[in-house]
């Protein structure tokens, strides 16, 4: 009769259909991601050499540079890899932020704190506006660089878990707008600098009185956001809940309520101790950080973006977390020693274990691209190529951010992809009597859309664990087919606001319009 049962819910698990049930099925046929890494890796190697050996190139437009493909099958590609793989791991970026991060997210989860305080978010708020709220957080996040990332999409899983829905359903809907939220934020961070100070320096060279400031997007950002949390909602709601209804849970299954559960007194002594030491960390931090000349300021402009705030802003999230969880745990029982701290931390890493193991490929794969100078290459040819079909327009707009889009599956690096079309797009499309600011938006859009569906991505294996700690059925083909509605919704979206900001002349940013 029990597996019976299970083939009624078998039967009842909605299917993927058209092109979701081909990328699910195809995808799913992929090998272990650490195995795919490995071929990829093996491709860029000898793709290198066959490139290098062709005479393949590219001009930097910025520098005037010719860049030539370096061939990694070489005694200089065998010696550099050999003294610096060992390196390429541990000084990997987002593994040090991911392990730090979620080992204070630990000892705040496993104290039963975030528990209690996500339990009581789900019946507080209501339904309507939880999933949009998830999206807003999850793009807002941003502001401390790939944070959002980080601590969104687990915390996301908790909320659903609590409101009786799949955790994955909410994994994947933090992880979609952790990701897509790069050019949506009520705040400036620090990638508004990184991309500015680019864009300046490129506009300069046409006018040198023009300056691209960090907050010529933040009109639009604004309003990004919002559209964010409307659209992320909508595709939730539509696609990723009822797809994830029929999936198990495996050992990992949450207790969800039907109301609130009463807080025992206990519980409740423990929750206002541990809000009460949030407090003082974070009055400590704004001390630190809001006077003149304070220690996490700029120390050189006195400025908070970029500061040693956001540039510490992982170990301050840290403390965020294990403090009031530490409490929290001591007043509850659920630490009844220091040691038990250390085991919360350790369990935290335990769920990580298959994360860490991939990462060794990952950063390979990262540094092994870069050295053999293909992704400067394909994105120089790329630019060039738009470039070539004279188009200008709204045409021109939508072919120049899928461009973006489809490059940013195989960059990650937002900064270093400016960099090379910058020099290209902003001499261009000045001519036309677009602003700098303007180029940059249209840049920031694709560079964000398409961060969620690709594997290559360095925050998309920690994503595969967090599904797998569920549901260990789940491949990648049913990941990407749970991410691509995502995508293109959100893609279609924010190419119509742009449009409709286009066509209204609207202000982008503080003191920024869409023409010169």
């Amino acid at each position: 009769m029990a597996k019976q049962n299970e083939k009624q819910q078998a039967d009842l698990q909605p299917k993927s259909t058209g092109v979701l049930k081909w990328i699910e099925l195809l995808g799913n046929k992929l090998p272990h991601p650490f195995w795919l890494f490995v071929w990829i890796i093996g491709f860029i190697i000898v793709l290198s050499a066959l490139t290098a050996f062709i005479g393949i190139s590219a001009v930097d437009p910025g520098t005037g540079e010719v860049v030539k493909p370096q061939n990694l099958i070489s005694g200089w590609g065998l010696r550099r890899f050999l003294e610096e793989m060992v390196t390429n791991f541990a000084h990997f970026a987002p593994f040090g932020l991911v392990l730090v991060m979620l080992m204070g997210v630990s000892v705040a989860e496993r104290s039963g704190l975030l528990t209690i305080i996500l339990r009581t978010m789900a019946f507080a708020v209501p339904r309507k506006i939880v999933l949009p709220v998830i999206f807003i957080i999850g793009a807002c996040g941003n502001i401390g660089s790939d944070a959002g990332v980080v601590i969104v999409p687990p915390i996301a899983a908790l909320i659903f878990a609590q409101m009786g829905l799949h955790p994955i359903a909410g994994l994947i809907a933090g992880y979609a707008g952790a990701t897509a939220g790069f050019t949506a934020n009520f705040f400036i961070a620090g990638t508004d600098v990184l991309l500015a100070g680019i864009s300046t320096e490129v506009v300069q060279q046409i006018d040198p009185s023009i300056e691209v400031s960090a907050t010529a997007n933040w009109y639009f950002m604004i309003v990004s956001t919002l559209l964010l949390g409307v659209g992320g909602a909508f595709v939730a709601s539509r696609f990723t809940i009822p797809r994830t209804r029929g999936f198990t849970i495996g050992d990992n299954s949450i207790e969800s309520y039907d109301e609130a559960p009463k807080l025992t007194a206990t519980e409740k002594k423990a929750l206002r101790y541990a809000g009460l030491s949030l407090l003082v960390f974070t009055a400590i931090i704004l001390v630190l950080l809001i006077p003149a000349n304070a220690p996490l300021r700029n120390q050189e402009t006195g400025g908070i973006v970029p500061s040693p705030f956001l540039r510490g802003l992982v170990p301050i999230l840290f403390f965020f977390f294990a403090i009031p969880g530490y409490v929290y745990g001591k007043i509850t029982g659920s630490i009844k020693k220091p040691d038990d701290l250390l085991q919360f931390m350790e369990q935290g890493m335990k769920d990580l274990s298959g994360y860490i193991v991939l990462m060794l490929v990952v950063a390979q794969f990262i540094n092994l691209f870069s050295w053999s100078r293909l992704d400067t290459i394909l994105a120089i040819n790329g630019a060039e190529f738009l470039k070539s079909t004279g188009l200008t327009g709204p045409l021109m707009f939508t072919m120049y951010m899928t461009l973006v889009a489809f490059l940013n599956i195989f960059i990650g690096s937002g900064s270093a992809k400016w960099a090379i079309f910058a020099p290209i797009f902003i001499p261009m499309l000045s001519q036309l009597g677009y602003s700098a600011a303007f180029i940059q938006l249209m840049y920031r859009v694709g560079d964000s859309i398409t961060n969620s569906i690709s594997p290559l991505y360095v925050y998309f294996p920690l994503l595969i664990g967090w599904v797998r700690k569920y549901d260990k059925s789940v491949g990648i083909g049913t990941i990407l087919s749970l991410l691509v509605p995502y995508a293109v919704v959100l893609f279609v979206m924010w190419v119509v606001l742009l449009f409709i900001w286009f066509w209204l002349d609207l202000p982008i940013g503080v003191g920024e319009g869409i023409f010169v």
